[in-house]
C-alpha cells in the first residue's frame, strides 16, 4: 500500500480525501499531517512520492513548506496535488512552476476532480513510483493512457509525463516546459477539434464573447455520444528518446492545408497555431492520413544530472577530460564524488568492470564509507563533471540535515540491490 502525505488541518477536506482514496484508489493510504512540525518532519524523513497540499490551509505555513521543497528538489522530487480556494489559478500555477505539480484542484471542484486525479495516479504508477529503480533496472518503459474527453485530465497527464522525464534526467528544465506545452496543445486539440468537433468559426465566436474554451468543451460533453469519446495516448521511453502517439475518435482534418495557411500568413492571428507551437518543441511531428492521429519524438540529454543535492552545492567542482584518471586502485579514500555529468569507466586488473553515469549518483562511496583504499581505477570516458565531497563536508551535511543520511542509505541499498541482480 502506498502512503500519500496530506498536509491539511481542515477536517472537511481531509474527510473527502480519505473517502475518495477508499472509493477510487484503495491501494493509496492517506497520512494526515495536521501541524507544520509534523508536516516538515514527514516530508524530510519519509520522502513521499505523492503529497496533497492544502495550499489555502489557515494553520500551516504553506509558503514555508513550498520553500523547503524548492530549496532542495533533488531530495523533494515527489509529485504534488494542490488543493486551493484562490480565484486566480493561473497565477497560482505560475508561482509553483518550479515544483513537481501533478494537479491543482479548487475546493469547489474537489468532488469532481480529486477522484479523477486519484484514478489516473492509480492506473499509471509505473511513471510515478520507484524513480531510481526504474532508471537502474529498466532499459525502456512504455504504456498507454485512455483519457476521458475532459480538458482537466489533459493537464494531469501532461504534468505526469513531462515531470517524469525531467525527474529522471532525460530532459532539462527548458525541454520539460516545451514538452508540457506540446502535450497540452496536441491533447487539447484532440478533444476540442477532434472529439468535440468544434469548428474554427464556433470557437472564434465563443472566445470573442469572452468565454473560456474549456467551458465550450464541457458544454459539448452534455451530448452523451460526444462525452463517451476517448483520447488514446501512447508513450515509449527509451534511453535516447521518448516517442508519443495521440489519437482521437473524431473525423480528422486536413492538417496539410492548415499548416500551409499558418506558414504563409501570420499564424499568431489564426487558429491552429498549437500545431506550430508543438512542432517547435518536439521532433518529427507527423499526422496520419486522416488527421486524427499525431506522433512525435523528444530527444533525451545524455549522462546529465538536472538537479544537484542542496547540501553539496558549495563543494569543489572537478572536470575530467577523456581518458583522464579520477583515482587509481590502492589510493587512500578520504572523499567521494557526486556525478554531475559524463561517463566513467571502473577498471580492475586491466579489465573494465562497469561504467557509471549520473544515474548512479555517487562514485567511490564504498571505500569512502568503509575507510578502505580504492579498490579500482576510474577513468573518464569523454568529458565528466564531478563534485568532490570530503569526509568532513559529508559528515557535517548529514549532521545538519539528518534526513539526508536516510536518503543516501536508500540510494546505497538500491546500488547494492542492482549489483546483486547483475552478479
Amino acid at each position: 500500500m502506498k502512503q500519500i502525505a496530506v498536509l491539511s488541518t481542515e477536517r472537511i477536506i481531509n474527510r473527502k480525501i480519505e473517502y475518495y482514496c477508499k472509493q477510487t484508489a484503495p491501494d493509496f493510504s492517506p497520512v494526515f499531517l495536521e501541524s507544520e512540525g509534523k508536516s516538515l518532519e514527514y516530508l524530510n524523513y519519509e520522502l513521499p512520492e505523492i503529497s496533497v497540499l492544502n495550499l489555502s490551509d489557515p494553520k500551516i505555513n504553506m509558503r514555508k513548506v513550498i520553500k523547503i521543497i524548492e530549496d532542495d528538489p533533488w531530495i523533494h522530487y515527489g509529485g504534488i496535488i494542490g488543493i486551493h480556494n484562490f480565484d486566480d489559478e493561473a497565477k497560482l500555477e505560475n508561482s509553483l512552476k518550479n515544483n513537481n505539480i501533478i494537479s491543482l484542484i479548487s475546493m469547489g471542484s474537489m468532488d469532481f476532480n480529486f477522484p479523477r486525479v486519484l484514478k489516473i495516479l492509480n492506473q499509471n504508477r509505473q511513471i510515478i513510483f520507484q524513480r531510481e529503480i526504474q532508471r537502474q533496472l529498466l532499459t525502456s518503459i512504455s504504456g498507454s493512457f485512455i483519457i476521458d474527453n475532459d480538458p482537466f485530465d489533459v493537464k494531469t497527464y501532461s504534468n505526469l509525463v513531462s515531470n517524469y522525464l525531467y525527474n529522471s534526467n532525460f530532459i532539462n528544465s527548458d525541454e520539460k516546459d516545451g514538452l508540457h506545452v506540446a502535450l497540452m496543445e496536441l491533447l487539447i486539440n484532440a478533444i476540442e477539434h477532434g472529439n468535440c468537433r468544434i469548428s474554427h468559426q464556433e470557437k472564434s465566436e465563443w472566445l470573442d464573447a469572452g468565454k473560456n474554451i474549456f467551458d465550450l468543451m464541457r458544454e459539448k460533453n452534455q451530448n452523451k455520444q460526444i462525452a463517451k469519446r476517448k483520447i488514446y495516448f501512447h508513450y515509449g521511453i527509451a534511453p535516447k528518446k521518448s516517442t508519443f502517439v495521440i489519437k482521437d475518435e473524431g473525423d480528422g482534418f486536413d492538417w496539410r492545408k492548415r499548416v500551409k495557411q499558418i506558414t504563409e500568413k501570420n499564424y499568431l492571428l489564426l487558429h491552429g497555431r498549437g500545431i506550430m507551437m508543438a512542432a517547435h518543441y518536439v521532433k518529427n511531428l507527423i499526422y496520419n492520413q486522416k488527421g486524427n492521429e499525431v506522433s512525435f519524438e523528444m530527444a533525451h540529454q545524455v549522462n546529465e544530472s538536472n538537479v544537484l543535492p542542496g547540501v553539496f552545492n558549495d563543494q569543489e567542482e572537478r572536470v575530467f577530460e577523456n581518458g583522464e584518471i579520477v583515482f587509481t586502485a590502492g589510493e587512500e579514500s578520504n572523499f567521494l564524488y557526486y556525478i554531475v555529468s559524463g561517463k566513467l569507466k571502473i577498471i580492475s586488473k586491466g579489465k573494465i568492470l562497469t561504467r557509471l553515469t549520473p544515474d548512479d549518483i555517487f562514485l567511490g562511496e564504498m571505500s569512502f564509507l568503509l575507510n578502505n583504499r580504492r579498490s579500482a581505477t576510474v577513468k573518464s570516458e569523454g568529458r565528466s563533471v564531478l563534485l568532490k565531497i570530503s569526509k568532513k563536508s559529508f559528515v557535517t551535511a548529514v549532521k545538519k540535515n539528518p534526513h539526508y543520511g536516510i536518503f543516501l542509505s536508500r540510494l546505497l541499498a538500491q546500488r547494492l540491490d542492482k549489483l546483486n541482480q547483475l552478479f
